[in-house]
């Protein structure tokens, strides 16, 4: 175990028709976690926490031409941010720093990675909440 001091912990809360697969994270750079939807799903909710300069990250297979809507919370209240970026690492238009939700159509089929973090790296916390629809 490497030992480091900030871990990251990701505490996916699932859907009732949602279903998430998810990787141990021992600190250092962890792998995305993959959210999934069970066939008929088309949103789930993922929560955590993010402490100083981390980010929890995500990625979601999505298909050219569908709508993403992506609605983030936290508390205290704006102290998350979160970052979409398509296929090809193509921002979407988006800028990092000031993200709490977006809707747009995909431009591509393929894995669309999703970073939340904290706006500062500064001390303190961020609980959040994550809500994403693809239909």
């Amino acid at each position: 175990m490497s030992g480091h001091m900030g871990r990251l912990v990701f505490v996916p809360v699932l859907l009732a028709l949602s279903c998430f697969s998810v990787a141990a994270q021992h600190g250092g750079k962890a792998e995305p976690l993959r959210i999934t939807f069970k066939p008929g799903a088309s949103s789930a909710t993922v929560s955590g926490t993010v402490r100083g300069s981390e980010e929890a990250e995500y990625v979601l297979a999505v298909k050219q031409g569908q709508r993403i809507v992506i609605k983030l919370t936290s508390v205290p209240a704006r102290s998350s941010v979160f970052q979409i970026l398509g296929p090809d690492n193509d921002t979407l238009g988006l800028e990092y720093d000031a993200n709490f939700d977006y809707s747009g159509k995909a431009p591509r089929t393929g894995d669309y990675s999703l970073t939340v973090a904290r706006p500062t790296t500064s001390k303190g916390t961020s609980k959040y909440k994550l809500i994403i629809t693809v239909h």
